[in-house]
């Protein structure tokens, strides 16, 4: 009875473990290594294996669980939980304002979600810059409260780069970030391209390989010229996901809320990002369901018999009634008996 006991406790916490895990590793240790199945996780292998081949790879940014979901469905490699949830869903200028605790649920909430695509977590601002120390313990954070198989950070100064490394030698994944890298507006004057002079150039590609160096596993490129990106990507040994940067990237990355045309970002004033392709304009589709819901409600056409489907039977309703009129409530019975009238199907 209990051998029988902890088999099955044995079993029910592997299931858990199994469960939550957001990354279930490959096993290559016990059986030898198997080919990779699309229906599985997608990993750092394969993704290794998509830049081999020259297969670009597919990123897409998302905050919450239906957002993550339709990535699933879709079969998208990457989803990145971006610190960009600040200005896309909380309505900030910027990305600065959003905390690591915030960042947790959106985390949690992808996580719930997208069972397939690889999981990355941005580390928000202020949550890195102080201490090697600092950015792994936020980067754990991220893994283990946030369900993340990955972290991402934005490179540019030494500090930054210097905690990419550390955080690679805790063992955590890491995607570097380069170009425009919208944490640094106050230094940059604003939400502005990168790489159009010689200097800024230089500085893409220098930054690129020193992220690589530090142990990044990819590094994205946000808003430089094609040219420069085509260098980036030709000179690093890693994949590059290129946002705004043209078609020379081993990937590209949008944002869910751009590319389906659902709003726009305070800061491109109330316009689509010039790089961005909008694929659907849901936006107009999701303003058109509320104002018509807004009209039915209004003329009091919804609900109907038709979404009004919880009944009451004849002799259940006529009981009812009795007690209303016992208790004095002649004016709530006679409201009931007309509902009931009105909700009858016509003839």
């Amino acid at each position: 009875m209990a051998s029988s006991l902890t088999r099955n406790c044995s079993r029910f916490s592997k299931a858990i473990s199994v469960r939550f895990m957001s990354n279930l590793p490959e096993n290559t240790v016990y059986g030898g290594p198997k080919p990779q199945n699309p229906n599985q996780r997608v990993t750092l292998t394969h993704l290794r294996q998509k830049h081999r081949k020259g297969e670009p790879i597919t990123v897409v940014t998302a905050y919450d669980y239906p957002s993550a979901v339709h990535l699933d469905t879709a079969g998208i490699d990457v989803c990145l939980v971006g610190d960009s949830a600040s200005m896309v869903v909380h309505g900030h200028d910027t990305t600065l304002p959003i905390s690591l605790d915030e960042m947790l649920v959106h985390c949690r909430a992808v996580a719930r979600g997208a069972k397939r695509p690889l999981l990355v977590g941005d580390l928000p601002f202020g949550t890195y810059e102080s201490s090697s120390s600092q950015a792994v313990d936020t980067a754990v954070r991220v893994l283990k409260e946030g369900g993340m198989d990955a972290i991402k950070l934005e490179g540019g100064s030494a500090s930054r780069i210097t905690a990419a490394k550390a955080i690679v030698e805790a063992g955590i994944a890491v995607i570097g970030h380069v170009g425009l890298t919208p944490q640094a507006i106050s230094v940059l004057g604003g939400f502005r391209p990168q790489g159009r002079n010689i200097a800024s150039a230089v500085k893409v590609v220098e930054t690129a390989m020193a992220l690589q160096e530090a142990g990044c596993f990819s590094v994205v490129l946000e808003c430089v010229p094609p040219p420069v990106a085509a260098a980036a990507t030709s000179a690093l040994k890693i994949p590059t996901i290129g946002i705004g940067a043209g078609p020379f990237c081993s990937g590209q990355v949008l944002v869910y809320h751009d590319l389906l045309g659902m709003m726009q970002h305070p800061h491109h004033a109330k316009v689509t990002p010039k790089f961005c392709k909008q694929y659907a304009n849901v936006g107009e589709v999701i303003n058109k369901a509320l104002m018509e819901y807004k009209e039915e409600v209004s003329k009091k056409v919804f609900p109907g018999p038709s979404h009004s489907p919880y009944k009451i039977t004849a002799s259940e309703l006529d009981g009812f009634l009795t007690e209303l009129q016992k208790l004095g409530f002649d004016k709530a019975a006679s409201a009931a008996a007309s509902a009931a009238e009105n909700m009858e199907p016509s003839e």
